[in-house]
């Protein structure tokens, strides 16, 4: 006797069941470009760290960060965190601290000891990198991971650069920079203090080296024709900011005016109320709005006294006063004389105007461009005119602050370690932005961020005491558990339980998913239902 039709077809093989021939469109998981990540100057994984720490992983979290910038408790205090004016958690209710986590992460390292991991092999060649401040031993830390030796040469008696002696104590604790410099030197690089280079084709050839990265800072003040008597007291902010670190502190005086718009003038004035100034006024041409500062740190200078003359300019300097002038902005917001005027009194007259580099080492170097004041570089591979040279931080085209330069020591790196072994370095291509309109929000809880404490302005101007405290472990875990996980899978389950088709198989802890198309029809719940926008649906190819 035959069978029915319907039960001569092996089991699980029904048609009736592979329902996939319906779709017009599949199911795909993608990976998209946090934004994060993609703000971040040093070039963070930001996104992945973040992953290891809200899982309590701390020390995976800071090796996994440290693949990419060697500074984090430096940094946790220094950057100006960007990433965060990205972080699409801002739109929601408020940005992830990530600048705070990193600093936890950071400080977490130093108390418990961790050490970067040597070397596993050994290429035979030897990097030359002048200058030891955040890009040079950035490029450093990364060439000597990369198996190359490296000898710094820096012509200060301790290493930093800017980071030392253009940032205060009271943004950035000497011990911690100390800590994270150490470090990178015990991985086996060699530095020489008190060694100055001047030039750079004489200590490659004396010095037997194969390249050479150039990272001296901008430590040579920009002066403005001022006319003033003798009995003026004008400085420089570099000088002054130098001088807080060695043994005689400089004598400003009750009443100090700064004159500038930068960060820097912000630090002098801030310090010169440390150092007793009852006065500290800054004396800037444009409006705050058009102020090269950091906003969050013209507002705590504010905070502590500090005060600033806007729209204005100085004349002259006669003895303990000042002729100011009154500005204007014209149509294209170019400061206008107005011709009022009016006296500052001041007991020293402080100058934040810039900073320059010292380019005598590169003379005679064939093939170099110099061009206002910075040595001209291949964006892609931080190389110079000359094969062999490259160079970054302060003495190349970029925006000049700490995370940039960490950024340019870890480019410059790779692509030295490239041109070391004859090979090219190939970028790899970028994945698509993770945008905010891709998430399901509602999915996410509010999570209030949670603030660092901070001294009071009382206290903040009686000491050079740290003005930022860092996160508790517990608000740190707190704060790291609030990214989304922008544009990737973090394996939360949504898209196996929604499934109609059972078209979603799990492959373990760490693995994802798999989609079956054998049974998904495309219906496109899974991408619906996805909180960080892992999924999207593509057309069915015939």
């Amino acid at each position: 006797m035959e069978k029915p039709f319907a039960i001569t077809l092996d089991p699980g093989s029904s048609l009736a069941n592979k329902t996939g021939s319906w779709r017009t469109e599949r199911p795909v998981y993608v990976h998209r470009l946090p934004p994060c990540n993609a703000q971040c100057p040093a070039g963070e994984d930001i996104q992945g760290w973040l992953f290891h720490a809200e899982g309590g992983d701390y020390e995976t979290a800071w090796r996994h960060l440290t693949r990419d910038n060697p500074f984090p408790a430096t940094m946790g205090r220094v950057c100006y965190h960007t990433c965060e004016s990205a972080c699409n958690r801002g739109k929601l209710d408020a940005a992830v601290g990530i600048n705070s986590v990193e600093r936890f992460l950071g400080d977490e390292a130093i108390r418990r000891g961790w050490k970067f991991e040597p070397p596993s092999s050994d290429s035979g060649k030897h990097v030359l990198v002048v200058g030891a401040g955040p890009s040079g031993m950035s490029a450093a830390y990364h060439l000597r991971r990369l198996g190359h030796r490296v000898t710094v040469k820096e012509a200060g008696p301790v290493v930093g650069g800017m980071m030392r002696f253009g940032i205060p104590r009271y943004r950035l604790p000497r011990d911690v920079l100390e800590a994270e410099m150490r470090r990178i030197a015990d991985l086996g690089v060699t530095v020489q203090l008190n060694t100055r280079v001047d030039n750079i084709a004489d200590a490659m050839r004396e010095g037997g080296f194969d390249a050479a990265f150039l990272a001296v800072g901008a430590h040579i003040a920009k002066r403005a024709f001022i006319p003033a008597k003798d009995s003026s007291r004008i400085l420089d902010a570099v000088s002054v900011l130098r001088s807080m670190d060695g043994e005689q502190r400089p004598l400003l005086g009750r009443r100090v005016v700064v004159y500038g718009g930068g960060n820097t003038a912000v630090d002098v004035a801030r310090t010169a109320r440390r150092l007793g100034a009852t006065e500290a006024v800054i004396v800037y041409r444009r409006t705050r709005d058009r102020m090269p500062a950091h906003d969050l740190e013209v507002e705590e200078a504010l905070e502590e006294g500090v005060m600033v003359k806007w729209l204005s300019t100085i004349k002259q300097a006669d003895g303990g006063s000042l002729t100011i002038e009154k500005m204007r902005l014209d149509d294209k917001g170019n400061p206008q004389p107005t011709g009022e005027f009016e006296t500052l009194q001041a007991d020293s007259l402080v100058l934040a105007l810039g900073q320059d580099v010292d380019l005598s080492l590169l003379e005679g170097v064939p093939g170099l461009e110099v061009k206002d004041g910075v040595v001209q570089v291949d964006r892609a591979t931080m190389m110079t005119g000359h094969a062999g040279l490259f160079a970054g931080g302060d003495m190349v085209p970029a925006e000049r602050n700490v995370t940039v330069a960490v950024g340019h020591g870890k480019k410059a790196a790779r692509h030295i370690d490239t041109w070391l072994r004859g090979t090219v370095l190939q970028a790899a291509p970028k994945p698509p932005l993770a945008s905010f309109e891709g998430l399901n929000t509602w999915y996410y809880s509010d999570a209030p961020k949670k603030m660092r404490p901070q001294l009071d302005a009382a206290r903040r101007t009686s000491s050079f005491d740290e003005v930022q405290g860092g996160l508790t472990e517990e608000n740190a875990l707190f704060e790291a558990r609030r990214c989304l996980s922008c544009g990737n899978c973090f394996e939360c389950d949504n898209c196996y339980g929604v499934c109609p088709d059972n078209a979603v198989a799990k492959l373990g802890p760490g693995k994802g998913f798999q989609f079956n198309y054998d049974y998904c029809k495309g219906c496109g719940v899974c991408m619906n239902e996805c909180p960080c926008g892992a999924i999207e649906m593509v057309p069915e190819q015939v």
